[in-house]
C-alpha cells in the first residue's frame, strides 16, 4: 500500500477539512514566497484535491481478492 493510499483511508469522511488544510498550505506557501511559485502551488493545490475526490480512480491500487 503507497503512502498516497494511506492517506487517503485516513482522511476517508474527511475530505471538506482536508481540503481547508490544502488550501491553508498553499495560503503560507504564497505568503511565505511572495507568490512567486503561485501558479505552480495553485497547480499542486488541485492534484493534491483531485486525489482527495478520486479514492476509488483505481490508480496505484492493487485488485482487492
Amino acid at each position: 500500500m503507497s503512502v498516497i493510499d494511506k492517506l487517503k483511508q485516513m482522511l476517508k469522511g474527511h475530505e471538506s477539512q482536508a481540503a481547508q488544510g490544502i488550501d491553508k498550505a498553499g495560503d503560507f506557501v504564497d505568503q511565505k514566497t511572495g507568490s512567486k511559485y503561485a501558479s505552480q502551488v495553485d497547480t499542486a493545490q488541485e492534484k493534491l484535491k483531485e486525489q482527495l475526490r478520486d479514492p476509488e480512480s483505481g490508480q496505484g491500487e492493487s485488485p482487492r481478492a
